[in-house]
């Protein structure tokens, strides 16, 4: 790819974010990822290694890698100082890369809850809000995303008991504000895979959980959501290995992206092989769980045994 077509690709992808933001926010997060992805074609594009390009703006070969992968925020300096080095002289072309560059560093909403939401948590908030295709598949609880409020009460009550009454709000807020973008003009497609032990297994009391069921049941019409059910019935299935949450963008340049959430952190896997085998497990899941229709039904039997 050539220079101009790299700046080219960097204006589609810069009118790209700026509309994804329109919705409840995640384009910053994605804006960095664009940006450095645009920086490292540039600085390949001219053969320049990544230790001349962090001395160029007085900073380490690591620096560079950190930012061409998107992980930290941007300085105006030091992009005008790498377009000039990549030979990007053109002010048209500048100002087209330092305006991705300045919004990059735009607060996303959910800064609001720093007091509340871990660091690595937060760009995972970021790429959920700017995604287009969002599949999970889910073993202890329903996801998030799908909760009603007195359930997240539950779960979050359950997962820290003696947090203080403030605080266990603030994160039930904070995940009923995630799922404005379900809702929002841009609603990416959410596919969601629940193991039956996730509805089995009760979080608040019965009417909480009756009002949970009926809750699924109610969202699984909507067009941009697709519920299924891995039944107790079908026995050992491909989501062995745990629940995992899979990320798709609109620009075929951002590669999909795994997340795997742990107790104090989490793993962010890109490398094409290894998403390869998440999609298969994903997909024999969705082979082999009962289709929308069929889990609306399983849904509403566990409703009238709760």
């Amino acid at each position: 790819m050539g220079r101009l077509e790299v700046v080219a690709a960097a204006e589609a992808e810069w009118a790209w974010a700026q509309n994804r933001t329109e919705g409840p926010g995640g384009g910053s997060v994605v804006r960095r990822i664009l940006l450095g992805s645009q920086l490292r074609r540039l600085r390949e594009s001219r053969g320049i290694t990544r230790e001349a390009a962090g001395y160029s703006i007085r900073a380490s070969e690591s620096k560079i890698s950190r930012m061409e992968l998107g992980r930290v925020s941007f300085k105006a300096r030091d992009v005008e100082d790498l377009l000039t080095l990549y030979g990007v002289v053109d002010d048209g072309e500048r100002a087209s890369l330092l305006g991705l560059a300045k919004e990059a560093n735009v607060t996303g909403w959910w800064h609001s809850f720093g007091d509340v939401l871990p660091g690595w948590f937060q760009t995972y908030i970021g790429l959920e809000g700017a995604a287009s295709l969002i599949r999970i598949y889910e073993v202890q609880f329903v996801h998030g995303l799908l909760q009603t409020e007195a359930y997240a009460h539950a779960v979050v009550v359950r997962g820290m008991p003696d947090a203080p009454p403030a605080e266990i709000d603030r994160r039930v807020a904070l995940r009923l504000e995630r799922q404005k973008t379900l809702v929002s003009e841009r609603a990416p497609h959410l596919h969601v895979v629940l193991d039956e032990a996730a509805l089995r297994r009760p979080y608040g009391d019965r009417a909480v959980m009756q009002a949970q069921l009926r809750h699924l049941i109610e969202v699984s019409e909507h067009s941009n959501i697709t519920l299924q059910v891995m039944p107790f019935g079908f026995g050992g299935h491909a989501g062995e290995s745990g629940a995992f949450t899979m990320l798709r963008f609109p620009e075929s340049d951002l590669s999909d992206i795994v997340y795997l959430e742990q107790l104090t952190s989490a793993l962010y896997v890109d490398k094409r092989e290894e998403v390869a085998q998440y999609e298969r497990v994903m997909e024999r899941l969705t082979e082999d769980s009962p289709d929308p229709s069929e889990t609306r039904d399983l849904l509403r039997g566990l409703l009238q045994l709760t």
